[in-house]
């Protein structure tokens, strides 16, 4: 019974809780209006208060006007509230399938961040999964993109007729003399999913496999079940391997290149999604050629795809916005008050500079005198400081070196990716570098036993965000 079937469904997938709201997303077709009169005669189970969304479209003129009204109608003879929201998805740049269905997420959305609802139920069945995998395989999916239709969503939707299929709908809604819509637009060939329902599926069915539809369903049953055992584990691979630092992700080469290849690709398709927020526009040649960039002998490279840029520098490939990337790129030059702190932009970091008397003792007992701290004399400056970013040609002679080396050829010798050094900070007295981060103090203005007031320099790292996961190898 298609009843007991449903609400099967529901407890399987923990789709309710008792008391909720639940917004019924009816369009007026006979699996919307099938979800409605089915969720309407189970809600006394879960105690669930049920009010109608629709959203019109207005691509088929008098007869999407037609559907909002017999909406309207149905919400009054079952004496629920219809939330109805009208847009042009015409206007859309999109290709029209897509642009209707990211104007109903986004309908759907709203109403839940507003309070009215906490779950959308939508009408999606056994016969629109089939279809979805079938449609993705065609365009070389596979493994999360078989999984296909998900029965709950992270962001509220759930699917209670996803094992029923269109047969038993019509059928359940004939039984019971419900009235629906037919919208015309689903026997037109010109969007890809209805010559997929329309011509190739009747025709894999007749020439290849009558129960060509139940196959995919189960196809996609069988790639959900695998999904949710990954979720899992890159949720565990990833808090460890994964380096969430001011919205970029990064991971070591190395780490890309010891793991399985299929672990690999997976943490680069977390990767891509944390940034980028989805997966629309990234497949498979894109998540090939990063782990093909990170196994690479050459130290740099970089991919490009929608939304996301995969650079590999030396050791690490970061994930990072396009936009996001070149918005931070510019130069910096502050004054540097003593005593003070001076945050360093692009970093999270700040250096604090402070004057202190000499002690017996050098250095001081109480510090910590390593790359994240050094000891200038004071008397071998003219007082005019400043911090800056690194800049090309950059060069001097740290403390215990022999001679002058350009920075470039320091980070290189450090393994320190390009990305990190366009905001490294740099301490100058007028043109001369003073201090330089994790390279140190100049030899010219070190600290001496001679020096009675030394100028400390010490960085300050703020807490990294490890959105995705710590990473203890750090960057």
């Amino acid at each position: 019974m298609l009843l007991a079937r449903v609400a099967q469904t529901v407890l399987r997938c923990h789709m309710f809780e008792r008391g909720q709201s639940v917004g019924v997303a009816v369009s007026g077709g006979a699996d919307s209006v099938c979800l409605l009169h089915v969720l309407l005669e189970l809600a006394p189970q879960w105690d669930l208060r049920l009010r109608i969304l629709h959203l019109n479209h207005g691509l088929r003129g008098q007869e999407s006007r037609e559907d909002e009204h017999f909406v309207r109608e149905l919400a009054a003879r079952l004496g629920l509230i219809a939330q109805i929201r009208s847009v042009d998805v015409a206007a859309s740049r999109d290709n029209l399938e897509q642009a209707a269905r990211l104007a109903r997420l986004d309908f759907f959305r709203e109403q839940i961040s507003a309070g009215s609802v906490v779950r959308i139920a939508t009408g999606h069945t056994k016969n629109d999964q089939a279809e979805t995998v079938l449609f993705r395989f065609l365009r070389g999916s596979a493994g999360a993109g078989l999984a296909a239709i998900r029965p709950v969503t992270s962001d509220g939707i759930v699917r209670p007729l996803l094992d029923v299929s269109r047969a038993e709908i019509e059928q359940y809604l004939r039984e019971r003399q419900i009235a629906w819509r037919e919208d015309s637009s689903n026997t037109s060939r010109q969007f890809s999913r209805n010559r997929i329902r329309h011509e190739l599926l009747p025709q894999l069915a007749a020439e290849w496999n009558p129960a060509i539809a139940e196959t995919l369903h189960r196809t996609a049953d069988w790639a959900l079940a695998e999904e949710e055992y990954w979720d899992g584990e890159i949720d565990r691979l990833s808090s460890q391997f994964l380096l969430d630092r001011d919205g970029a992700v990064l991971v070591r080469t190395e780490v890309l290149c010891q793991l399985p290849l299929a672990v690999s690709r997976r943490l680069v398709r977390r990767a891509l999604k944390h940034v980028k927020g989805d997966l629309r526009g990234v497949d498979f040649a894109h998540i090939t050629a990063i782990v093909s960039l990170a196994r690479s002998q050459l130290g740099h490279g970089r991919v490009q795809a929608p939304g996301v840029e995969a650079e590999r520098s030396l050791d690490w490939v970061r994930f990072v916005n396009p936009s996001a990337a070149r918005k931070a790129s510019g130069d910096y030059r502050l004054p540097a008050p003593i005593p003070g702190t001076v945050p360093v932009p692009g970093t999270g970091k700040a250096l604090a500079l402070e004057l202190i008397e000499k002690a017996e003792t050098f250095p001081p007992p109480d510090s910590v005198y390593n790359s994240d701290q050094g000891w200038v004399d004071w008397r071998a400056l003219s007082g005019t400081l400043e911090i800056r970013n690194w800049r090309p040609g950059d060069q001097y002679q740290p403390k215990g070196s022999a001679g002058e080396e350009k920075i470039k050829t320091l980070f290189q010798k450090a393994r320190i990716p390009r990305w990190e050094r366009r905001h490294w900070p740099i301490l100058t007295d007028g043109s001369a570098i003073v201090w330089a981060r994790q390279f140190g103090v100049a030899a010219p203005f070190a600290a001496n036993s001679a020096s009675t007031m030394l100028l400390s320099i010490r960085e300050t790292v703020a807490p990294l965000e490890f959105g995705i996961g710590d990473c203890s190898s750090g960057v």
